[in-house]
């Protein structure tokens, strides 16, 4: 069997976002790793319109030319991590909206979670976990959380991931968990 191929998502677009401190981190530990081939894709990449085919991609594909580039770019990977930032107890709306132009090439692939905010963006991955359940993806339990210290003590404070090592632990397992089903989905996937 190949390597499977992993890309880190970072599931905001905003202006100084913080979400580029955890995807740099987190590629640096996945460069650690012999298990997969990690790749970045950032969102701000693929400038997709609102949401507006005449039918799900679970029926027709999108007309759109970015959403055909997006597409064609998740179809190249076998597994997720998706950074996700925490708006308003939710998800990003950036990210809702990629997460709807793509079906199949989502499906029987696994995907993990590396969320900041408040809770540790715990109440974004738990609603990320339904929307991937219905693109017939498999969440695995494992996840990173950054809670408003870690989040504040890295954006704000000078501080470094280093600082926080419960957070590469909880990293090393998710890359862990991630691996083990993105490899037997690999197998089962015709």
């Amino acid at each position: 069997m190949t390597r499977p191929r992993i890309a880190i998502l970072i599931g905001t677009t905003r202006q100084g976002r913080f979400a580029d401190q955890p995807a740099r981190w987190l590629m640096e530990m996945a460069g650690q790793r012999d298990d997969a081939d990690y790749d970045l894709l950032d969102l701000r990449d693929f400038p997709l319109p609102f949401f507006d085919e005449p039918a799900s991609p679970m029926f027709v594909p999108p007309a759109d030319p970015v959403a055909q580039r997006w597409a064609q770019t998740l179809e190249r990977y076998d597994g997720f991590v998706i950074i996700a930032a925490e708006y308003n107890h939710s998800m990003s709306g950036v990210l809702k909206n990629a997460l709807d132009y793509a079906y199949r090439e989502f499906n029987r692939k696994a995907v993990a979670f590396a969320g900041y905010g408040g809770v540790g963006a715990a109440r974004a991955i738990e609603q990320l976990r339904l929307v991937c359940v219905e693109l017939q993806m498999a969440p695995v339990k494992a996840a990173v959380h950054m809670n408003m210290p870690e989040f504040l003590g890295i954006w704000r404070e000078g501080k470094s991931f280093d600082d926080y090592p419960h957070l590469a632990q909880a990293a090393n397992t998710m890359f862990d968990d991630l691996n083990w089903w993105t490899r037997a989905l690999k197998v089962a996937r015709p």
